[in-house]
C-alpha cells in the first residue's frame, strides 16, 4: 500500500483552478521531487496532501497511522520574541531535553539548544526545522524547497542529511524544488507540474520530456541540472502558510 495518494484531484482557490487532475502516489523509501515554474501548485500539492486545505473533487488517501515530518520554505519568527530552539523544538508537544538533544546532534547541531532562533544562520535554521520534522520519526518526510536562500556548501550539507535520514528511518522524502538545481540525481522520480501533471519519471526521462522543455526552454540544454551529493546516489501564494502547514505534519 502507497504511504499517500491522490486520486484524479481538483484544488481550487476563490474559483481559480491551482490543480485540476492530480493523480499521485508516494511509496516507502522513494524520493520524489516535485518541479514546476511559479504559480504552478507546487505548494498547492503538499497542503492537500497534508490535509490543510480540502480538493473540490478527487480524494486523498493514506496508509493507516502515517506519520508526516514537514520542513517549510520559510518559517516567519518575531526576531524580538525569546525562543531558544531547546523552547521551538518543544511546539506544538513537548519533548524531553534527551530527545531534543539527541535529534539536534544527528542533524549536527549538538551545541544550539539554548541559543536563540534568531540568532541562527540560515543553514542552522532548516536544520533546526528538519529536527522538529524528525521529532515524529516520520514515514513521509515533506520538504517545501528546504534550501531556499543557502549557498552551495549548505545545499550540498542538507542534501546529503536528507539522504542519510530516508536510508536510517526506511521513510519516504517528497521534495518540492522552485530551483531546478537541487533537484538530487538520486530521486526516484520527478514530476514535473503546471496546475497538472505534465510529465513524470527518472530525471533522465524527464529532462527529455517536450513537456518539461516547453515549461522551461533550453537555457539549461533543457535538461534538469542534477543535483550530486557525496553519496552519489508553487512557489506560490501558499508558501504564506508555512505555520499552518508545520501544524497540521505529524
Amino acid at each position: 500500500m502507497s504511504l499517500i495518494a491522490a486520486q484524479s484531484v481538483t484544488v481550487s482557490y476563490e474559483g481559480r483552478r491551482a490543480l485540476f487532475d492530480i493523480d499521485f502516489q508516494i511509496d516507502r523509501g522513494e524520493i520524489v521531487t516535485i518541479v514546476g515554474p511559479n504559480g504552478s501548485g507546487k505548494t498547492s500539492l503538499l497542503r492537500v496532501l497534508l490535509g490543510v486545505i480540502h480538493p473540490q473533487s478527487g480524494r486523498i488517501t493514506r496508509a493507516p497511522a502515517l506519520r508526516i515530518g514537514y520542513v517549510p520554505q520559510r518559517l516567519h519568527l518575531d526576531p524580538g520574541l525569546p525562543m531558544p530552539v531547546a523552547r521551538f523544538l518543544s511546539l506544538p508537544k513537548r519533548q524531553s531535553a534527551q530527545a531534543i538533544a539527541a535529534i539536534l546532534a544527528r542533524v549536527g547541531l549538538p551545541d544550539v539548544a539554548r541559543q536563540n532562533m534568531a540568532t541562527l544562520s540560515g543553514g542552522q535554521f532548516q536544520r533546526v526545522l528538519l529536527a522538529r520534522a524528525l521529532l515524529v520519526q516520520p514515514d513521509l518526510l515533506m520538504l517545501d524547497e528546504p534550501t531556499a536562500g543557502l549557498d552551495q556548501p549548505g545545499v550540498a550539507a542538507f542534501y546529503k542529511l536528507i539522504d542519510e535520514v530516508r536510508h536510517e528511518l526506511n521513510c519516504a522524502v517528497l521534495s518540492v524544488s522552485h530551483d531546478l538545481h537541487v533537484v538530487m540525481s538520486a530521486s526516484d522520480r520527478v514530476i514535473c507540474i503546471n496546475g497538472h501533471i505534465c510529465c513524470e519519471g527518472t530525471p533522465q526521462v524527464v529532462r527529455a520530456a517536450p513537456e518539461y522543455r516547453a515549461l522551461f526552454g533550453l537555457g539549461t540544454g533543457g535538461a534538469l541540472a542534477l543535483y550530486q551529493h557525496s553519496h552519489d546516489h508553487v512557489h506560490d501564494d501558499a508558501c504564506d502558510h508555512s505555520e499552518d502547514l508545520a501544524r497540521h505534519a505529524g
